[in-house]
């Protein structure tokens, strides 16, 4: 049986809608930090990563993760973003981001302000090389 593929093809037109998602994630997780709601702060500042990352590997390869494991976006964005000297520290700043999904959402674990500060220091510093890969 052929494997299912874990991607599925995206109009690189789309980019900027999904660039558009990410920013609206983190101006939400700004607003939940500033309400001191940290654990919503956390899964907005995990989606808005996540967000920019498919708007990414749609303006270059044309395709969109669709596996259920996140982590998978990160090989993705390997595979298609050009070789730069900050493309693999980004990619650490995400795969650190998402690793935060399930704890921040499922796990019962109550985030407190030094954690949100942590993710968004992370979020940061992927953001400003997703935003860069647009105008490059």
């Amino acid at each position: 049986m052929p494997r299912e593929s874990k991607t599925i093809k995206v109009n690189k037109t789309d980019a900027n809608k999904y660039r558009k998602i990410a920013k609206g994630f983190y101006d939400a997780a700004i607003s939940e930090i500033e309400s001191r709601r940290w654990n919503a702060a956390g899964l907005l500042i995990v989606h808005s990563a996540i967000a920019y990352a498919d708007a990414l590997t749609i303006k270059y390869g044309g395709v969109k993760n669709k596996s259920e494991n996140h982590q998978d976006v990160v090989k993705l964005l390997e595979i298609v973003v050009k070789e730069s000297e900050s493309k693999n520290n980004a990619l650490n700043q995400l795969e650190r981001l998402i690793a935060h999904k399930s704890t921040v959402a499922y796990s019962g674990e109550i985030y407190d302000e030094q954690d949100i500060e942590k993710l968004f220091k992370h979020l940061d510093r992927f953001k400003t090389w997703a935003e860069k890969q647009f105008t490059d």
